[in-house]
């Protein structure tokens, strides 16, 4: 893409910005952002504020304090935006009245209404076509339904609908979500060919390798650093080593402090104990006597507080290097009652035929990890849900032997938002007390107030760990757990946790993932993938 004056002077700025949900939680507070053209990488933990970022900038949130100013013209993809499956193809890229204009001008009405709706936008159909062809979608006619279309290729269509608008500042959020590899790439491809103002949040890695810096927002500011993500993380190592030296240092330093105290106090005890012995005994004139033992405890009261200052002072280094080292919690389910003994039958499936046309025979045996794959549109969802028993077969039979749980891509149909976290985890196990709710909520990361949170409020990821804990804490325990993209809201630290949990889940696994990386690092026992409307094995991606 060349790049116009406009997008040369497109800009984000944020001046001293705040924002604090209804119910007064603050995200933001006297936040200070400024980019400018050039492919930007936002980064952070889940709850940080990533998205609420983008919004404010987007001008779907209203900073509470503070200003937020956008130069250029905006372009946003949120993460979760469903698009009307009644509308056309044309109508949800934005491009429906100008191409009825131009149809009516090509049949003959020559009103000058057609004229004004066109504009100067007469390739608007051949752009609209190029757009869809750069974004794989060119099996698509701008004619066809948003109800005819996949979950990933409906992100696309959004994305495509931006790049016809040609904005000066493109925001996305998680854009590589339900997106399949191919249609990955084409994304890497357009956000690589960016010349404006490019904020993209993303925990794809891959995609992250297409930035030109990345901007780190923890605890309510940004931390930059040049390059793409590689750099970003030989950056931040080299960053949290010396960290971590510093802590030893200040560690070392508080322990040398304390050393020197305990030894001044042991020197000022004895004195004391000769200056009441010379008293005692009476050597010295009892002014003398007295002049001394008022210097001796001035100069014990001076050398005692010197001594504790130095302390005080090692232990703020202290604190100020202990600061710098990041501790990411990490989820932990290493809950009872979810292994399965190997050679155990937990899911059987005979001649199944799904709405959706897809054909399969399987048997699952003990605490497999099984990954599902294939493209977008292929039927994967379709399959999960007709094994747990939402969606009827139209043939065949799938029998789920033990407790089951599934975890939709849509977290909403676990979670009630109006309820907080423990209410929401206590509708999964009625019989199970407050307290112990509380104490494995813990586990996940929702400690204290955190576990009151009204669910609504909370982030993506945080959504995401509540929907985990409600199905994991249920009664009775899953042995059998179904995850349908459960990587595409998690930041990568909750990536890397939700991997070292589903480490320490004993029970059998089903996954259904776009993201190779994650995969690989499950053991997996088996892969199998939907092509043609067939369950297939195949080869590790």
């Amino acid at each position: 893409m060349s790049k116009s004056p406009a997008a040369s002077a497109a800009a984000v700025v944020c001046t001293n910005t705040g924002f604090a949900w209804p119910d007064g939680t603050p995200v933001l507070d006297g936040f200070q952002f400024s980019v400018g053209p050039g492919r930007t990488g936002l980064v952070g933990l889940n709850g940080s504020g990533k998205s609420t970022l983008l919004k404010l900038i987007a001008g779907e949130l209203t900073p509470t304090a503070g200003s937020v100013k956008a130069v250029g013209e905006v372009g946003y993809l949120p993460q979760h935006a469903a698009l009307d499956t009644h509308l056309r193809v044309d109508e949800a890229l934005g491009i429906a009245a100008t191409r009825a204009a131009l149809h009516a001008i090509e049949n003959g009405d020559p009103s000058e209404e057609h004229f004004t709706a066109v504009g100067d936008d007469w390739d608007v159909e051949e752009r609209a076509r190029a757009t869809l062809d750069q974004l794989g979608l060119h099996a698509i006619g701008l004619d066809r339904t948003i109800g005819e279309v996949s979950g990933g290729e409906s992100v696309l269509l959004r994305l495509a609908a931006l790049l016809l608008r040609r904005p000066d500042v493109l925001l996305l959020d998680e854009p590589t979500n339900n997106l399949d590899l191919p249609a990955r790439r084409r994304l890497y491809d357009t956000v690589a060919a960016w010349s404006g103002v490019l904020l993209v949040v993303s925990h794809d890695r891959e995609l992250l390798e297409h930035v030109d810096r990345i901007a780190d927002l923890r605890g309510g500011e940004v931390h930059w650093y040049g390059g793409n993500f590689s750099a970003y993380e030989e950056a931040l190592t080299a960053e949290q080593e010396a960290a971590e030296r510093m802590v030893r240092a200040a560690e070392s330093d508080v322990a040398r402090q304390k050393r020197e105290l305990a030894d001044a106090q042991v020197k000022l005890a004895r004195r004391v104990r000769y200056g009441n012995k010379m008293y005692a005994q009476k050597r010295e004139p009892k002014i003398v006597m007295n002049a001394r033992k008022g210097e001796a405890q001035v100069s014990a009261g001076k050398h005692r507080a010197l001594h504790t200052e130095r302390l005080q002072e090692a232990r703020e280094r202290l604190d100020e290097a202990a600061e710098a080292v990041r501790d990411d919690d990490e989820i932990r389910i290493d809950l009872p009652y979810t292994a399965v003994p190997p050679g155990r039958t937990v899911l059987t499936v005979t001649g199944l035929r799904t709405r959706h046309g897809t054909r399969a025979d399987l048997d699952v045996r003990g605490p497999e990890r099984i990954a599902l794959t294939g493209r977008n549109g292929s039927g994967k969802t379709t399959l999960l849900r007709t094994l747990t028993g939402d969606l009827p077969p139209s043939a065949g039979t799938a029998e789920v032997h033990v407790p089951h749980r599934f975890l939709p891509q849509r977290l909403d149909e676990v979670l009630d938002h109006d309820l907080t976290v423990v209410e929401n985890v206590a509708r999964y196990a009625p019989e199970a007390t407050n307290n112990r709710i509380r104490a494995r909520l813990a586990r996940f990361l929702f400690k204290g107030a955190r576990a009151d949170q009204q669910t609504g409020t909370l982030s993506g990821g945080e959504r995401f760990r509540a929907a985990l804990a409600a199905l994991m804490l249920a009664e009775p325990a899953p042995q059998l757990l179904l995850l349908d993209e459960p990587t595409n809201n998690l930041d990568m630290s909750s990536v890397r946790s939700l991997v070292t949990a589903l480490h320490s889940y004993e029970g059998a696994l089903l996954v259904v993932s776009h993201d190779p990386r994650f995969l690989r690092e499950l053991s997996l026992t088996r892969w199998l993938t939907l092509e043609s409307g067939t369950l297939t094995p195949i080869d590790p991606l």
